[in-house]
Order: C-alpha cells, then sequence, then structure tokens
C-alpha cells in the first residue's frame, strides 16, 4: 500500500498489514538543535502524512517570527511575546480589554488566509502519493485567549456579551468559509485544534463546551463528511470527556495526550475513532529509557490497535531525548 492508502485504511480499521501510519512533529527548538537525528528520522522512518502548502496571494498583518525571542503579531492582531527561542511565544496582554467587547473592533479576521493558492495545493497532493492534510487549522477557543486572555474568556463565557457573541459568530462563519475552500481542494483531510485539557480535567465543564464550542466543531465534521473528505484535531490535556462526543460526530482522528488521560481509560473507545498518537512527551521522552520508550509502544498497540485505530505520531520538542524520539518510529516498525 501507499502511505496514502495505508492512513485511509487505518482510519477504516481495515489495515491488515500491521504497519502503522507514522508523523513527527517537530518545533524550531529540536530542528536547529537535533537537525541530524529528524534527518535520520525521516530517512529511516518517513512521515505518511504531510501537509499541503498555504500559500497566500494576499499578506496578513502578521509581523516578525513567534519563535524567536523577542515581540511579534499574529494574524489577529494579538501581540505575542517570546522568552524562549524555538518554542512560540505567549499573548501576555489582551486585545480586547473592554468587558462587554465594546473595543471588538480592535480584532482583523485574517480573511487573507482565504487566498491561499487552490493550484499549488492541488499540485502538490498530485505530486505525492502520502496522505496529505490542509494547510489551515481553525483554533477557535484558543484564538479567544489570544484575544481576551485566559482568565477573562473563562468570566465571559458564564455570561457571554452581546458582542462577544457576534464575534463568536462572526469568527465561526470565516473560519467554516476557510474550511470549505480547503475541502474543495484535493487534500485528503482538513483538521483543527483547540487544546482542551488541564492536567486532570477539563479546562471548562462537559455542560458549557457542549452547549458552546461542540456545535462549532460538528459543522467542521459536516463540512469534511459533504466533501468527502477526512477530519482530524488536535487537542493537549486531560480531554476524556469530550473524546465521546468527538467520536459520535465522526471525528476520524484526535491528537491527544493519550498517557496524560491514561491507557486503561482509552481502552473503551479503541475502534470508534483512530488515536493519532501521541508518545508521552511530558515524561517518557524527556525521562525515560528505549526500554521505556518500547514498553510505552507496546502497551499502546495492545491497548488501541484494531486492524487500525493508532497512528505512530510523536512530537520533537524541548527536553525529549533524541534517541528517544528515534526509538518511537522503531519500535512501531517492529510490528
Amino acid at each position: 500500500m501507499t502511505p496514502r492508502e495505508l492512513v485511509y485504511a487505518t482510519l477504516a480499521f481495515e489495515n491488515k498489514s500491521d504497519r502503522v501510519p507514522r508523523q513527527m512533529w517537530t518545533l524550531p527548538y529540536s530542528e536547529w538543535k537535533y537537525g541530524d537525528t529528524i534527518e535520520k528520522i525521516h530517512r529511516d522512518y518517513p512521515d505518511d502524512i504531510v501537509s499541503a502548502p498555504a500559500v497566500l496571494k494576499e499578506k496578513t498583518i502578521e509581523e516578525g517570527d513567534p519563535y524567536r525571542k523577542g515581540v511579534s503579531r499574529d494574524a489577529w492582531g494579538c501581540i505575542v511575546t517570546n522568552i524562549h527561542e524555538g518554542v512560540i511565544g505567549e499573548v501576555l496582554d489582551p486585545l480586547v480589554t473592554d468587558d462587554d467587547w465594546e473595543d471588538v473592533d480592535k480584532i482583523h479576521i485574517p480573511r487573507e488566509w482565504l487566498s491561499f493558492d487552490r493550484e499549488a495545493v492541488n499540485a502538490f497532493c498530485r505530486s505525492t502519493d502520502k496522505f496529505v492534510n490542509c494547510g489551515c487549522c481553525p483554533r477557535p477557543f484558543e484564538q479567544m485567549q489570544f484575544i481576551r486572555k485566559t482568565e477573562n474568556l473563562y468570566m465571559d463565557l458564564m455570561d457571554i456579551p452581546d458582542n462577544m457573541r457576534k464575534f463568536m459568530k462572526n469568527m465561526h462563519s470565516f473560519y467554516c468559509e476557510l474550511l470549505e475552500e480547503w475541502a474543495k481542494t484535493e487534500v485528503d483531510a482538513i483538521n483543527f485544534m483547540d487544546d482542551w485539557g488541564s492536567q486532570n480535567s477539563l479546562l471548562i465543564s462537559p455542560a458549557l463546551w457542549r452547549e458552546i464550542f461542540k456545535p462549532m466543531y460538528k459543522d467542521f465534521i459536516d463540512i469534511a463528511k459533504r466533501h468527502n473528505k477526512k477530519i482530524f484535531m488536535h487537542s493537549d490535556g486531560y480531554i476524556l470527556d469530550i473524546i465521546p462526543d468527538l467520536a459520535e460526530m465522526g471525528l476520524d482522528a484526535i491528537n491527544s495526550q493519550i498517557f496524560c488521560i491514561g491507557l486503561e481509560k482509552l481502552d473503551p473507545l479503541a475502534g470508534k475513532i483512530t488515536f493519532w498518537g501521541e508518545m508521552d512527551r511530558q515524561h517518557l521522552l524527556v525521562e525515560g529509557s528505549t526500554d521505556d520508550i518500547r514498553s510505552a509502544v507496546a502497551r499502546v498497540r495492545e491497548t488501541l490497535w484494531r486492524q487500525g485505530g493508532c497512528i505512530a505520531q510523536c512530537e520533537f520538542g524541548p527536553g525529549a531525548k533524541p534517541e528517544n524520539v528515534y526509538e518511537v518510529f522503531r519500535a512501531w516498525s517492529k510490528y
């Protein structure tokens, strides 16, 4: 099978080859510090999933590099401060400061993203036999945190101001339009993200999540299904409470911190959704041995593999031992 066929078979729980699809994520920090290791992993265990290029014909209002020390600006107008080279910075001051969102006009919705070169995307898809994900990633909850700051947004969600509600509607319409346009191309999947978990719970109540954000995600998923595309989501932290909702809505794959959640708690969901990684980057990749990595991979496969349902995804970020990241993919290859 080609890498593309392998991913499709895995998502359908019809992968009888037992070869698990692979994908490594890297941050600039690891690329700058461990470039040789990254090159070796790509050579020995090449990715089966890649992202299409997003070549914009219109320039956004972004300025600077959020992965470099200093100050930059994102496409929505939020100011990002970075004190650590190679990882992304954070927004220290809210863009919207008024509790009633009266200054909502400060927000720039980046419609420039809609100017991406469709022909370049399609040409890329035709040039590879790998599974191609889209080059955009809606993130409504996180972007509103950048705009408003996390603590302010939590308060706002308890009693949503009218201007905030109008903005959320406009943001969602924009994200849906963007995903529709990507879904019209020849990519295999579209995706979205929001980090929903703390170390041991959801960041807001499941009831509030289902009231406000689940309908947004359902619209994203419906766009994918309408265009016969797969759809992937990333969410960090302990998100066990919402994974059944995501599976029920038809999400194909979730990238989550399965070791933070607990593999044993995910066993009932095996065969219902594909777990798109990941290996434990909080402890195992940082503190573990290569023996620990092999044991962890075996546990993931035993718990979650159902002729599919697993993707060997791993993030190579700050703190990770290069030999442990390499061992993740070597361990998976032995199956």
